[in-house]
């Protein structure tokens, strides 16, 4: 029987079946071992939990938040654009719309030329069918053709379909797409690649010819097979037989990536841990050739007008840009030190460095927060581009054939937008205060900031002598009675930095008086590959650690205190989550955990686990078995201790992150431990979080809002 304390009913019955392992000499108990399966039992014990939700959340406070979150809804998001051939691709979600479609301009402001939109996929499949969702595109280099990928059920098993492209001119284009199959006027289908895997826009690669591509394909989630990968040719004119295997690789911690510099046809292959070294060949005459290899650096590769660009952390933690002619790549056995460097290491991190006909344009993160700086191809400085303070630049793009570039910005009080900017300035006199460029907007959420919101980066003081920053944004202006209802956000892993981001449906959380915050917990990127190290592995716990002391430092400024702190993650941040609200339980007063990993004895044995040794290490190693069981959140749920509420989400089609985790946390939770409540939702036709259709978004939202309104004591307001 649950020991929880829970408004509106009593979780379901969870029986316990110990199953008992020694692992490296120690009786490690696993008393749901049974709900990592598949079967009529664990779907009629989920169904269970998901009526449980339905009965504990407030229905009063979901239909009152719920029309908050729908108008928050109805504005266009606007994807990266992409220029080929002298065509400006980009994915542009209309309001009302349940997804992005894919269209392509002549120029950058021109109107659209619908190419794929898959609200039309939405409107005409069965209603038993999987939703179908349009996740990635690669244009060919010469803007001909468009590569998608399709998943249905948001499973990341991807369709690729080829598409021609129409001349944006021709009169059979069109704003609208066929009723039929989801594509704009004029546009057809040239071939249908069924289930390739976990194939995605950084694996594909156009061939300079555009008559075909390389790619990576993988096996499927349902035989256990993501992990086989191969590097296959396919060619458009070659018929049934279009379709070859140029490598088999078969290495579970190892992914391959592909490039073709569009000039010369050069393949590059790039061999990578997910979080180690890389290495780099190119494919010479049906062989592969070493170029950059025997290193633990990571380093990427892009190729323009002759160049080979090389953006590494070799030498330089913070990362460095070098060069070489492509032809000197194309030999091999190249070294570091024959790449003249053309950007040293700086005081920020170099996230890229985009190349067009003369001028680079950089940009770095320097405490979280972006810069962006043009340069001449050698390197010199010209001049800074005008950004707000506290914001991030969250991709940026080049024009390969003219002196224009773009990126998208945002802030926690900027919505997202896209930005062009004209290159082709001379630098005045070349100093580092020259004036800045000012970019030009081209496409923008529409949502108005808050005039009055406070955004502020603190940082706070962690174990082993670390400062973590720690962003904090709350409207000044909002009544509020007391401490702040404040939710803490972090991640902590596999380099992946957390930045500045504006978070529409944050919106009525701070109208209420709510302040947000974001750690930057070690495990990710922002201060480089160190700060990464020294939260993986055997240094895991220092990633927990941070978001601690980021708990305690809130409280400690006043800004919150215990019974109005909540913190929140999703996939490595569901972990520390996890851990932190099992170390700390008396620290917060709710704990959101989406799709979370939780057993990290047994995490390797499921979907793409395996992979991810490398940044936690491997539960069969005796060192590494030690520490992720000092800290597993699983296996550390304390039954003498009062655990604060927690909402678990999880997803029955996720092919990352197996949703047994959160079964098996929930229960353990619901069965042995006094608090709560512990809510489990598993969402179905959906998965980690690919191609969500905008009605479900909604209905998340307005549920993980009102969990957190209803633990934290927040008076919904009115608009």
């Amino acid at each position: 029987m649950s020991r929880q304390s829970a408004p509106g009913s009593s979780p379901p019955e969870t029986r316990r079946e110990v199953v008992t392992e020694t692992l490296h000499g120690v009786d490690v108990d696993d008393p749901y071992r049974w709900l990592e399966g598949d079967d009529d039992a664990v779907r009629e014990w989920v169904d269970a939990q998901n009526d449980h939700v339905d009965a504990a959340l407030d229905d009063d406070l979901r239909e009152r938040l719920r029309p908050r979150f729908e108008d928050l809804v109805e504005v266009a998001d606007y994807g990266p654009i992409a220029v080929r051939g002298g065509r400006y691709f980009a994915t542009v979600r209309e309001p009302g719309a349940d997804h992005a479609r894919l269209v392509v301009r002549d120029a950058p402001d021109d109107d659209d030329t619908v190419l794929v939109d898959p609200n039309a996929w939405a409107a005409n499949r069965d209603e038993d069918a999987p939703p179908r969702s349009m996740a990635w595109y690669v244009p060919s280099h010469d803007g001909e053709r468009v590569a998608v990928g399709v998943t249905e059920g948001g499973d990341e098993n991807y369709d690729v379909r080829v598409l021609s492209v129409p001349d944006p001119s021709d009169e059979r284009s069109s704003l609208e797409p066929s009723d039929d199959d989801g594509y704009g006027a004029g546009v057809e289908e040239v071939a249908v690649l069924p289930e390739r895997g976990r194939v995605n826009a950084g694996s594909l690669a156009w061939e300079a010819d555009g008559e075909g591509f390389v790619y990576v394909a993988t096996g499927g989630a349902a035989d256990g097979a993501q992990m086989d990968k191969e590097i296959r040719r396919f060619r458009l004119a070659e018929g049934p037989d279009a379709e070859s295997v140029l490598l088999e690789h078969d290495d579970q911690h190892v992914w391959p990536r592909v490039t073709v510099d569009p000039d010369s046809g050069l393949l590059a292959v790039a061999f990578s841990e997910m979080v180690g070294g890389t290495e780099w060949y190119v494919r010479v005459d049906g062989e592969l050739r070493p170029v950059l290899t025997d290193t633990d650096a990571e380093t990427s590769v892009r190729f323009h007008d002759g160049t080979a660009f090389v953006s590494t952390d070799h030498g330089a933690p913070r990362r460095r840009l070098l060069a070489c002619s492509v032809d000197r790549f194309r030999e091999g056995d190249l070294s570091f030190e024959e790449c003249r460097e053309v950007l040293p290491e700086g005081e920020g991190i170099l996230r890229s460095a985009v190349p067009t006909p003369e001028r680079l344009l950089v940009h770095r993160q320097r405490d979280a927060h972006s810069r962006l700086s043009v340069h001449d191809r050698d390197g010199t400085h010209l001049r800074d581009v005008s950004l707000p303070a506290y914001c991030s630049v969250t991709w940026v793009s080049g024009n390969r054939d003219a002196p224009e570039a773009f990126f998208g910005v945002t802030g926690f009080d900027r919505p997202p937008a896209v930005r062009g900017l004209d290159l082709s300035g001379e630098a005045g006199d070349g100093s580092a205060d020259s004036t800045p460029i000012d970019s030009v907007g081209i496409d923008s959420v529409d949502i108005d900031a808050p005039d009055d919101l406070v955004v502020e980066q603190r940082f706070v003081d962690s174990t082993d002598d670390a400062e973590v920053p720690v962003f904090v944004c709350y409207r000044e202006e909002a009544e509020v009675d007391g401490p702040r209802p404040t939710l803490l956000y972090g991640y902590g892993g596999f380099r992946n930095s957390v930045t500045p981001s504006f978070g529409r449906f944050r919106l009525p959380f701070l109208a209420d008086g709510g302040a947000f915050a974001a750690v930057c917990a070690r495990g990710g990127y922002e201060y480089g590959e160190p700060w990464h190290e020294a939260g993986m592995l055997a240094e895991k716990q220092h990633t927990f650690d941070d978001f601690v002391a980021a708990g305690e430092a809130l409280r400690e400024s006043g800004l919150t205190d215990a019974d109005h702190l909540a913190v929140a993650g999703g996939s490595n941040g569901g972990l520390s989550v996890g851990a932190v609200v099992t170390q700390r339980p008396d620290l917060w007063a709710a704990a959101q955990c989406a799709v979370p990993l939780l057993d990290m004895l047994r995490f390797h044995r499921f979907l793409l686990g395996e992979s991810w040794t490398t940044e936690y290490g491997h539960p069969e190693s005796p060192e590494a078995f030690e520490y992720l069981r000092a800290y597993s959140p699983y296996h550390n749920v304390d039954p003498d201790a009062t655990h604060p509420p927690v909402y678990f989400t999880t997803a029955a089609s996720d092919t990352r992150v197996h949703p047994s985790h959160a079964r098996k946390m929930t229960a353990r939770l619901q069965t042995e431990v006094d608090g709560g409540p512990f809510l489990l939702r598993t969402k179905s036709a959906t998965g980690h979080g690919v191609g969500k259709p905008t009605s479900m978004v909604v209905d998340e939202q307005t549920d993980s809002w009102a969990f957190l309104y209803e633990q934290l004591g927040i008076e919904v307001g009115d608009d």
